[in-house]
């Protein structure tokens, strides 16, 4: 379900260079009303008001409570979905509203930039109703009236019908989460809208002469009891957000996989996860910052949350390495992360004294009666004479298992200090 920003429909461009949103189907909406906020009781109100036959709007609100609604798009002057029958038939629902004109828009842009808290609002996902009365008053119509709401359906009725009205009702639950779409379907998109608010408010370039110096520190460490608290911490979510939906009936740009993107986008929510979860671990600041990765070492990571193969041939291509090169390493990571990779695919000498270290530490690790014997097949490489089995050092002194598959040495799972613990898994 579309909820607020981590959910939201995937912002595209249609023939005519305007911004296009689709939202994955919503779920059935069974005890809930579909709209909470005034202004989606206005968009309804609208609909009802427009809407010649009540039996057909309630036919409606049945097909949106019971999901027969499928993804939405929301463009400039039109939205658009698939509707369900409860036979089965499906059938092209659009409902059509006019959009702002260029000098509506100025006004609207003009108004807008003088009144910060409003922009400000509508970043917070709210529509204060001074915006909308402002507007009004600056011959503005934000919010549809009595016969804005025009339908087309391939059922061919000439009213709203049951698909137009359940439609409706859908787009009346997006609303409710984000104005903006309310603003698209005027006929600008959130970042276009945003842009050309930003270009109005650009200040002139300063001189030097107009460059303040500052306020002293003394000043400000005084005034420190009267400056409002900084605010809490945020909440760690429960989970990543989902990945955008970007499945619209505009054809991707060539060479844009939507697929890949939409993975991408998934893997970066949980990243971003990750980092505010270690940022307010307690101790953070003594964890030390985990290294930079490689293209071809990121390429594993990305590849060890993949399950489209399609996308995991792409990252084998792009990182240099065969499908099957890409799996092996892919089970390293798996092992443990850059460490195990590096240990996978790069040998390494030991200095005199790792190496001593190391020697000392395969002595330690048996009995007299239970040590198997160990040739050295490498540079930081030790095989089990007749086992089936190696052991690798990393560069930082943990061991790693492996053994041999298909004449190949593989991973076999986690590394430990102690190379007899390593042996025995």
């Amino acid at each position: 379900m579309y909820g607020g920003r981590d959910e939201d429909g995937h912002g595209a461009e249609d023939g005519d260079g305007a911004e296009e949103r689709t939202f994955v189907a919503l779920p059935p909406a069974h005890g809930r009303g579909f709209a909470q906020t005034w202004w989606g009781q206005a968009w309804l109100k609208a609909l009802e008001d427009t809407a010649l036959d009540g039996k057909q709007l309630k036919a409606g609100r049945r097909y949106a409570r019971e999901g027969a609604v499928g993804a939405v798009s929301v463009r400039p002057g039109r939205i658009t979905a698939v509707v369900r029958d409860r036979d089965g038939n499906s059938h092209r629902s659009d409902v059509v509203w006019q959009r702002l004109s260029e000098d509506d828009w100025d006004r609207f842009l003009g108004m807008a930039v003088e009144r910060a808290g409003h922009i400000a609002a509508l970043l917070d996902r709210d529509m204060p109703p001074h915006l909308v009365e402002e507007a009004a008053s600056a011959g503005v119509q934000l919010l549809p009236g009595i016969g804005d709401l025009e339908p087309e359906c391939t059922c061919e009725a000439w009213d709203h019908c049951p698909h137009t009205a359940a439609l409706s009702y859908q787009v009346a639950r997006l609303l409710d989460q984000d104005p903006f779409v309310l603003l698209l379907m005027r006929g600008r998109g959130e970042r276009a809208l945003l842009a050309e608010l930003a270009e109005r408010s650009a200040a002139p370039r300063t001189t030097d002469a107009d460059v303040a110096d500052g306020v002293p520190a003394a000043e400000v460490f005084a005034a420190r009891d009267i400056v409002p608290p900084l605010p809490g911490v945020p909440e760690i979510p429960a989970e990543a957000g989902s990945p955008p939906h970007l499945d619209t009936e505009t054809a991707p740009a060539p060479g844009v996989d939507p697929a890949a993107l939409e993975f991408l986008a998934a893997d970066a929510a949980r990243r971003a996860r990750e980092m505010l979860a270690e940022a307010l671990a307690p101790g953070h600041e003594l964890h030390p910052t985990a290294p930079d990765l490689t293209q071809a070492q990121d390429a594993v990571r990305l590849a060890s949350g993949c399950e489209d193969e399609r996308i995991r041939g792409r990252l084998a291509a792009g990182s240099g390495r065969r499908p099957a090169e890409l799996d092996l390493a892919v089970r390293a990571w798996r092992y443990g992360g850059a460490a195990s990779l590096s240990v996978l695919e790069e040998e390494w000498t030991p200095g005199p004294e790792a190496l001593a270290r190391a020697r000392d530490a395969l002595a330690r690790a048996w009995q007299d009666g239970d040590r198997p014997v160990l040739r050295a097949s490498g540079a930081n490489r030790w095989t089990v004479l007749g086992g089936g089995a190696q052991l690798r050092l990393g560069r930082d002194g943990r061991w790693w298992p492996y053994r041999k598959e298909r004449g190949a040495w593989v991973p076999a799972g986690p590394a430990d200090l102690d190379p007899g613990a390593v042996l025995e898994r």
